[in-house]
């Protein structure tokens, strides 16, 4: 059993589900001029990151992995920082960036350590959550301009 490998796949579970929770936040609390957009794009983004959060604990738990499930555990693991504050708009959207690239980087990362287990079917999971955090940022950098 590789503790670090299993552990870096619970972390990126926990991150991914944080991120979601922070993108649903900023759904939830946008206002001012871009308000209608922001609230269509942070629903998209995370209407698209909790449609999965279900197959990577499934993904997990094949590997006889347990995944995190509760908030203590989440907290414990995740490289998405909690806000607790209601940003702007503005601060919004570049915080979801960072932490959506953060996502990525993550996911390039467990692809690899994947890889380098024989875990291809994860690790293609990987490349497409990869993928998907790519396509977000690409979104809310353009919100930036």
């Amino acid at each position: 059993m590789d503790e670090k490998y299993h552990l870096a796949i619970q972390t990126a579970f926990a991150s991914e589900y944080a991120f979601a929770l922070k993108a649903q936040n900023f759904h939830w609390n946008a206002e001012g001029a871009s308000f209608y957009q922001l609230h269509l794009l942070f629903e998209r983004i995370y209407d698209e990151v909790y449609g999965v959060v279900d197959k990577f604990a499934e993904e997990l738990r094949a590997l006889q992995i347990y995944a995190p499930a509760s908030l203590a555990k989440f907290s414990m693991l995740t490289r998405v920082e909690d806000e607790n504050a209601v940003p702007q708009e503005r601060d919004m959207v570049e915080e979801l960036l960072a932490d959506s690239e953060k996502m990525a980087n993550m996911f390039k990362i467990v692809f690899t350590m994947a890889e380098n287990n024989g875990d291809h079917g994860l690790s293609n999971f990987f490349a497409d959550r990869q993928d998907a955090h790519k396509k977000h940022s690409w979104m809310l950098r353009s919100m930036l301009k």
